[in-house]
């Protein structure tokens, strides 16, 4: 009588595929469950607190969507924020791009210098943005800072007052942003720099093609998927501007630097008008989305993703 061989294990009869499927969710459950926690249940309570009137003492009161027409309709600091906000991005940001390309051009070479270079134009992005803006007062000090010094000595009689005055407290936030960001769209550069095959450059050269043309015709069209990536992280990164402004001009002179974020911190912990600070933060939120949205629409006319 022959035996009717065991049956193997339950575990032997799971799909070696499903098995991996179901210990790469569980290794990512840690993390969903802190994005569940900590992101979803916030931005689905900050809607709801968003329609509501509250100061964190007492019980909130359901406005409904009071609060996004007062500040859309009868808030014209809002609209100061708006534009400062605007003003902020749409200065920084090519500015920061066209620099950081700049500078992963000029460092895209096998110099052994290069390298330290490189680590030093990065240094900021990984320094506090507080300590930053800390030595960035000093320079922008009008008596003993190293910016009106060396003006002085270039002989400019009168040089601005950088943080007191509206017409410069918002390109000195600028310059700060952009020091501290320059480094890392150059680092994102210089990756894509590299990954543009030197056959083409090399062909380039032998058709009689000069470094301009190499530059227009080759370097630019390839690196579009870098520019675009680099202008949407720095875009929304630019709309959400906030440490700078607090620790170089708590939003002024004469709210001259205020923006979106300074607006929503104030609004929440300094005047505890926790409903309204909601609002701001979704019209932000719809904002960057739009925004976002644009860019991944418009792409598709200048991004080449192939050689």
């Amino acid at each position: 009588m022959t035996e009717t061989p065991a049956k193997p294990p339950a575990r032997a009869r799971i799909p070696l595929g499903q098995r991996e499927t179901v210990a790469g969710y569980l290794f990512l459950l840690p993390n969903m469950i802190g994005f569940l926690i900590f992101t979803a249940f916030a931005v689905v309570a900050s809607a709801a607190i968003s329609l509501t009137s509250w100061d964190l003492l007492s019980d909130p009161e359901f406005v409904g969507f009071q609060n996004y027409i007062e500040l859309l309709t009868d808030d014209p600091l809002f609209r100061t924020v708006l534009w400062n906000t605007f003003y902020f991005t749409f200065v920084s940001v090519p500015v920061s791009t066209a620099l950081a390309l700049g500078l992963a051009l000029m460092f895209n070479t096998g110099l052994r210098a290069i390298p330290l270079f490189r680590a030093m134009y990065f240094l900021p992005v990984i320094t506090a943005t507080v300590v930053v803006a800390l030595i960035w007062r000093w320079f922008f000090n009008p008596d003993f800072g190293i910016l009106n010094y060396v003006l002085y000595e270039l002989g400019v009689d009168s040089p601005p007052n950088w943080l007191a005055t509206r017409t410069w407290a918002m390109p000195s936030v600028i310059i700060l942003s952009v020091w501290k960001q320059v480094g890392y769209n150059m680092v994102i550069f210089l990756a894509g720099l590299q990954a543009i095959p030197t056959t083409l450059y090399e062909a380039a050269s032998i058709d009689g093609a000069g470094r301009w043309q190499r530059f227009r015709n080759i370097t630019l069209p390839l690196l579009t998927p870098t520019t675009f990536f680099v202008l949407v992280i720095s875009i929304i990164g630019s709309l959400q501007v906030f440490d700078a402004v607090l620790v170089l001009t708590d939003g002024g002179p004469a709210n001259a630097t205020r923006t979106i974020v300074y607006h929503i911190w104030e609004e929440a912990f300094v005047f505890l008008e926790m409903g309204y600070a909601a609002a701001v933060a979704w019209i932000l939120f719809i904002m960057v989305f739009l925004v976002t949205l644009l860019q991944w629409k418009l792409q598709k006319r200048w991004v080449h993703y192939e050689a």
